[in-house]
């Protein structure tokens, strides 16, 4: 009950912010981030497009991969109008496709730029059942295995920017409070989930591939630490927001439950306060495998704590990710 009134009442926590912050305020005293090259997913709209315009006010040069070029051409061109001297590369990224992310990479890497932030906010909810061209469940490809793959694929140039600059870098995966939601193991709800149509459910699915967000980071900032790298990993929960993402759940339930809690609701700039905090304030340097939710270090899930599952779910990712997986790969095979 407290922490739903300080929610309400929008109380700062230790970092200083809370709810009610918003990006532009987080970041009002963050370094100049004119050096700085962030890639962000996602960012055509809703939180990402926010997290994209106030980082290119602080001075920082975007590349913004989407599926839709057109989309993401007029995100850039919002952006522009507002900041007219922003540097925005435009590129062509369908997270569902892991053909897709390596081409993204390799078109990047040829561009020659240094990397210092990964922003992996692109979220997908699948209302009906689909199978992603690589043979895994479709929200949990885009949210997650995709999102896994681009971050491997760009860590060397992450860990050789950070060498060069001596500036660290930063990933920031959004999850959601919604990862709690899921019990169970995750692999084989996968597994079970892409095999049959009959036991899929779209809030679950989601919630696994939050959840797997979250394992991520934590498996990540483990091998990070191992390898000395000057790179941080982070994961935030940016709050409920109307956006694009729940406005495709529309429906007579959906609206009731979104009047019943418009108190909790965030604005767009508030909910993209967590994401820009975590991606830019001088206060978490080496700060790694953390949860954050209201610009504050919060709680996860008993399960998205257990190292043992976020070093398995990797596992099966470096697996699924493999060129070759679909031939190799059974999530009911592999839960052991």
């Amino acid at each position: 009950m407290l922490d739903a009134l300080k929610y309400l009442l929008g109380s700062f926590g230790a970092s200083g912010y809370g709810s009610k912050s918003t990006a532009e305020e987080v970041t009002e005293n963050c370094p100049d981030l004119g050096s700085i090259t962030a890639v962000i997913t996602g960012a055509t709209s809703g939180i990402g497009a926010e997290t994209a315009r106030v980082l290119a006010k602080r001075g920082a040069r975007l590349v913004l991969p989407a599926r839709s070029l057109k989309a993401a051409e007029e995100a850039k061109a919002r952006i522009v109008a507002e900041l007219p001297n922003s540097e925005i590369v435009v590129m062509a990224l369908d997270l569902s496709s892991l053909d897709s992310v390596r081409c993204f990479v390799s078109e990047f890497e040829s561009l020659d730029l240094p990397l210092n932030l990964l922003i992996n906010n692109a979220g997908k909810f699948t209302h009906e059942h689909a199978i992603s061209e690589d043979g895994i469940e479709m929200t949990f490809a885009t949210n997650y295995l995709g999102h896994f793959l681009l971050t491997k694929l760009l860590l060397n140039k992450m860990i050789e920017t950070a060498k060069k600059t001596g500036v660290q870098g930063r990933i920031v995966n959004v999850s959601s409070t919604i990862h709690s939601w899921f019990s169970g193991d995750v692999i084989r709800y996968l597994g079970l989930i892409t095999r049959n149509k009959s036991q899929y459910d779209a809030t679950r699915a989601y919630a696994v591939s939050k959840l797997a967000n979250v394992l991520h980071t934590k498996e990540l900032a483990q091998r990070l630490k191992q390898m000395d790298a000057n790179v941080t990993v982070n994961c935030v929960h940016p709050g409920i927001v109307r956006t694009r993402l729940t406005r495709e759940t529309e429906g007579i339930v959906t609206d009731l439950i979104f009047f019943l809690t418009s108190k909790f609701l965030k604005t767009i700039p508030q909910a993209a306060a967590t994401t820009c905090y975590v991606a830019t304030h001088p206060r978490l340097v080496n700060v790694s495998g953390k949860y954050f939710a209201d610009c504050n270090e919060a709680w996860t899930s008993k399960l998205g704590s257990n190292s043992q599952e976020a070093s398995r779910l990797w596992s099966a990712s470096e697996i699924m990710t493999a060129r070759d997986s679909r031939a190799i790969f059974d999530p009911l095979d592999a839960s052991d």
